[in-house]
């Protein structure tokens, strides 16, 4: 039986996959996986009505579990690891929230209009603090093998090098290696080249929020 999973539609084109990091690791997951899913585009500006009955709340991404619609990528990714342990993907609890700041400080660096509020360092400082560990532990983030902390990692520093370099002409410091090397690894994946969402896609999902 395949899983039904319910995703983010593009801006603009609600036929093509869209933006949501959080929607391409959970199916970045199931392609890992190798689990059958059949993917539900959501168009977020016009929610169909089958989703909001069975997803009231209206986020993505939500999968169907034993005729129960889950939402939440941190919920749905312990599911599948609880339903479909081989192959494992559980990364080790001491690297579990390796590079977990790094979202958010891409994304106050995208959106800051000021150059001297300290966003670009602190985004920095989290670059180079994955770009130790990985040194230290990688090339992954737990070794020679992908887990669950690099395909939640993946699709964020995807929107990460998509919208900084389009909207500020900025690019990861050549001096991280490591992060680099690691993203051409991550990026390189079948599961990533079929999950993730097109350049344009991205930039237009973060576009009202970076004009605000």
């Amino acid at each position: 039986m395949a899983l039904e999973v319910a995703v983010k539609a593009a801006v603009g084109a609600p036929t093509i996959l869209g933006d949501c990091p959080f929607s391409q690791r959970v199916l970045l997951t199931l392609e890992e996986r190798k689990i059958p899913h059949n993917i539900h585009l959501i168009n977020l500006t016009d929610k169909p009505q089958w989703f909001l009955e069975v997803n009231p709340e209206g986020k993505v991404p939500v999968v169907k579990f034993d005729g129960k619609w889950v939402p939440d990528s941190d919920v749905i990714v312990g599911i599948l690891e609880d339903k479909y342990p081989e192959p494992s993907l559980v990364s080790p609890a001491q690297f579990s929230s390796v590079g977990s700041n790094i979202f958010a400080s891409f994304s106050s660096f995208l959106k800051s209009k000021d150059s001297n509020d300290g966003t670009e360092q602190a985004l920095l400082a989290e670059l180079n603090a994955l770009d130790e560990h990985l040194k230290a532990n990688g090339p992954f983030v737990a070794g020679e093998k992908v887990t669950a902390v690099d395909l939640s990692l993946a699709p964020k520093l995807y929107h990460l090098v998509v919208t900084l370099r389009h909207f500020k002409s900025w690019t990861i410091p050549e001096s991280l290696a490591k992060v680099h090397n690691y993203i051409k690894l991550l990026f390189s994946r079948e599961s990533f080249e079929k999950t993730k969402a097109a350049e344009e896609y991205i930039i237009a999902g973060w576009a009202p929020k970076v004009n605000a």
